[in-house]
């Protein structure tokens, strides 16, 4: 039985993971915009994509001689400089990829400068 259910279990965890990643505050912008943000990587790596990166007010984040901080959930975390995304951003507003563990870690695993406007 133990069998059967596992793989049953595991489907249904997989499809709902697939569904919930097409949503996104960029969803319904230009293809283009789309890949754009899908390509988006820092030296850690790809950033997943619009769908997992979140959008941040000017007042959560702050640059001070080169190297960023953000105020997620009430708490600022220093932005790695491996995480800072070079490349010019074609949305304006600065955006954060974190990535929260389950032992209460909180790490930064992609970062977009805003144009602070």
């Amino acid at each position: 039985m133990r069998c059967l259910v596992l793989p049953l279990l595991c489907g249904l965890f997989l499809s709902g993971e697939a569904a919930a990643r097409d949503h996104g505050q960029y969803a319904n912008s230009t293809p283009e915009l789309k890949a754009w943000f899908n390509g988006l990587k820092s030296a850690k790596g790809l950033c997943c994509s619009d769908a997992d990166g979140s959008a941040v007010s000017d007042v959560d984040w702050e640059s001070n001689k080169g190297h960023y901080r953000v105020r997620i959930n009430n708490q600022w975390v220093d932005v790695p400089n491996e995480a800072v995304i070079t490349e010019p951003n074609r949305v304006g507003r600065a955006m954060v990829w974190p990535i929260i563990d389950g032992v209460g870690g909180l790490y930064i695993r992609c970062f977009m400068p805003g144009s602070m406007t």
